[in-house]
Parts: C-alpha cells; structure tokens; sequence
C-alpha cells in the first residue's frame, strides 16, 4: 500500500523492532504493521510523525479487513460486536496524517486496517487519556530539535491473555517513542494495564465497576522481556537509564508531570 515505517526518518538510524515470534510485515502510509498471525494481532507497530508537518485531517474511513492477509489471521468485526470492547487504534488515526493534504488522508484512513486495532476495554477516564496523549507529549518535549518522533506500540501478546470469542484479549500493551535529542538518539517506553477492565468468565466481557486503566512508565529492557520484542538501540536511548532507574522498575502515572523525558 505504500513504504511503511522509514528507519532513516530520524538521524539516528533506527530500526524497526522485531518480534521473537512469526509475523507478517504490512506497510501502510508512514507505518507498518508486524502481525502475529496465530494470536490475529498486531506484535509490534510502528509510525514516523513529522510534529511540524501535522495536518487537522477530517476523520473519514471505516473499519476494514486487510485484503492482504487472511480473515482468519486478523482481529475482525465479530469480536467487536455486542459487547464493552473498542477497536483501539495502535498507530493513532492523526500520527500518519502530515505533510501534503492528500497524502495526509490517505495516511489517516489506512490507519482503519484490522491489523492496527487491538481490543481495548470501553469507557474513559484520566489514565486512558493520558495514554492517548503520550505522543502528544512527547512532540511537545521534542520540538526544540527537529519536531520528528518514531513510536512504536502493541499488544502485549500474554501467554495469559483470557480467551474470547477465538481470540485472546491482551491484557497489557506497551509504548516506546523515540526522537533526537541534543545528546543523540532518546526514547521513553510505558505500559498501559487494563486487566482490571477485562472479564471475560462465561464467554461474556464486563467491564467491572470500579475497574480502571492503569498507566506506567517502563525501562524498555522489561518492556522487551515482557513483550519478547526486540528493541535494538531503544534500550540503550532509554532516558530512564540516566535517572538511575532499576532495570524493572515500574513509575505510575497520572499526569503528564509525571512523566520523566
């Protein structure tokens, strides 16, 4: 469909992270998806964001299987019917949306491919948001340099992932980002934990009442133990390596102040 995500887009060469499992590699406008055709979901993700080159794209595209692959090897409609699950984008609809405005749509409706959602519990409440707006985030952190950000994100595929509906909902989900800083190549990873949203007994999924999201900032060396992703240079950038943190320290977040960068 196009070129996928670009290693060279920073100017530290960056890689794209590798799953230890067997994938199939999709390229779309500005991202690329590895999809873990067992589990029918996506192992790792991958997006180049030009900051200042970012366009208010109207939201247009709906929701559709990737002709490329398989059905049977993708998370489709059925199991977001009649129930409190989203079609959680992992590439997010705005992130491929830059430069010229045609190039720009094209971008943010290919994001609407099967292979970039990932089942998310529904609602809303601060820890989501932040998630959501980590990229954000890290664009504004970045936009003394040259305003470019690569982020990766995915499900972690969990051996205990509860099953539902021929799949199994992930539980966990991981994000790095990773941009140029004055020093060199820099990146950040987090963790976003919606297991106290899922439940999944009796072949039914509830979101209990007093479940929330909870979201952390994670070294990325346990972010590539739990994930079994290999993150190449990433770990080494990790911005957590110069604060001192242990190698599987977990920081809660509730606010963007909370995030170390």
């Amino acid at each position: 469909m196009a070129d996928g995500y670009d290693s060279a887009f920073l100017t530290t060469s960056l890689p794209l992270p590798r799953s230890a499992g067997r994938t199939r590699e999709l390229t779309y406008p500005r991202f690329s998806v590895l999809l873990d055709p067992e589990r029918r979901l996506a192992a790792v993700t991958a997006v180049n964001i030009d900051g200042a080159l970012l366009r208010d794209v109207p939201r247009t595209g709906d929701w559709r299987l990737d002709p490329r692959v398989d059905a049977a090897e993708q998370t489709g409609p059925d199991v977001y019917s009649r129930n409190d699950l989203d079609r959680g984008h992992l590439v997010r609809r705005r992130d491929p949306g830059w430069g010229e405005a045609d190039e720009a749509r094209d971008a943010t409706e290919a994001t609407f491919f099967y292979p970039n959602a990932a089942p998310q519990a529904a609602g809303f409440n601060q820890s989501k948001e932040l998630w959501l707006g980590l990229e954000d985030h890290v664009l504004e952190y970045a936009q003394a340099t040259d305003q470019r950000v690569s982020v990766f994100t995915a499900p972690v595929l969990g051996d205990d992932d509860p099953p539902y509906r021929g799949i199994r909902i992930p539980l966990r989900f991981w994000k790095v980002a990773a941009w140029q800083g004055p020093g060199g190549l820099a990146a950040a990873g987090f963790i976003l934990d919606q297991t106290e949203l899922v439940d999944t007994a009796e072949g039914l999924l509830a979101a209990p009442p007093l479940g929330v999201f909870r979201t952390f900032q994670v070294p990325i060396e346990e972010i590539a133990g739990i994930s079994g992703v290999d993150f190449g240079p990433l770990a080494a950038a990790d911005v957590l390596n110069v604060r001192g943190a242990r190698p599987d320290e977990w920081r809660p977040l509730s606010d963007p102040a909370d995030i170390t960068l």
